[in-house]
């Protein structure tokens, strides 16, 4: 498990993070979502133990990453720009990572070879961005980490690739019982591979919850009432948060037991009624702007 206390870091006089508090179990997949500046990469560096933090601390299972060579062995982070040398290839990089990680092994490198059928003696640099994304995560999963840090990992990976990705990642995060951190800017990219999401903006968090009760606490309707003038009855009786309407139909997102405002909904005989999926983004953004934040400013692309 992964304690995060009262992190902070700054560079110059920018505070990148600003005393973060976050907790991250075992055999789970955590999204941290935020635009570009909101502080996810400088997170994920200092939990690799790349970076120092200024205050605060990180702790996997009560332990520091940083100065500590055994718990990196442990540890598999893909930045958003991968390096490799001129002279890498995947052949390489696996006779390296051998030694490196104590958890390797060549079964797994030879599985995930297989699944993405990139040349193991190819130079990487001159491969595209999608391919070396690719051969990252072939070297990272082969030496079964107990933490893995992606940072942008789906950026460059064509549509077909990224839901290969999510399988595999599902599926070794079953398997190993890894703890994964995924950061990006997209929500949509991460609604179906992680079990908890949190949002950064300006270095803090103003949001961690659960991918599961988010939605079911949540209803978005379609209604038309013959009775327009039932709508104001439903806004007295039903915490509607946000309501939209187009000619005669009305959408409605509403905060609640799902079935309960159903039941109500029927009851008041609607000409028609339409149950909606909510996408997480949806979610998030129903939920910040609740809390009185301008949450399209915050997940706009920088």
């Amino acid at each position: 498990m992964i304690e995060i206390h009262n992190l902070t870091k700054c560079f110059d006089t920018t505070t990148a993070l600003n005393h973060i508090h976050l907790t991250v179990k075992d055999g789970s997949v955590l999204g941290l979502v935020g635009s570009n500046g909101a502080g996810k990469s400088t997170l994920l560096r200092i939990l690799a133990g790349v970076y120092k933090a200024d205050d605060g601390a990180a702790l996997f299972d009560g332990v520091s990453s940083f100065d500590n060579s055994a718990l990196k062995g442990q540890i598999i982070f893909v930045s958003d720009y991968p390096y490799f040398s001129s002279a890498d290839t995947l052949k390489s990089l696996a006779r390296r990572n051998r030694l490196l990680y104590p958890g390797w092994s060549d079964a797994s490198y030879e599985h995930y070879k297989s699944l993405f059928t990139l040349s193991e003696t190819e130079k990487i640099a001159k491969m595209s961005k999608g391919m070396q994304r690719q051969a990252a995560i072939i070297l990272g999963l082969s030496a079964n980490p107990k933490y893995i840090f992606f940072d942008e990992i789906f950026d460059g990976l064509d549509p077909v690739m990224r839901e290969l990705v999510k399988k595999i990642l599902i599926a070794f995060v079953s398997d190993i019982g890894a703890c994964v951190i995924i950061a990006s800017h997209n929500l949509r990219e991460l609604e179906d591979v992680c079990d908890n999401i949190c949002l950064l903006h300006s270095g803090g968090v103003i949001a961690d919850s659960d991918v599961d009760n988010l939605k079911l606490n949540l209803t978005k309707v379609h209604l038309i009432f013959e009775d327009e003038a039932l709508i104001e009855t439903v806004k007295e009786q039903l915490n509607v948060i946000k309501l939209n309407q187009k000619g005669k139909i009305y959408e409605l997102t509403l905060r609640g037991n799902r079935e309960e405002i159903v039941a109500y909904l029927n009851s008041l005989n609607p000409v028609f009624i339409e149950l909606l999926s909510l996408s997480l983004e949806e979610v998030f953004i129903n939920e910040m702007e609740v809390s009185g934040y301008e949450i399209h400013s915050i997940l706009a692309d920088s």
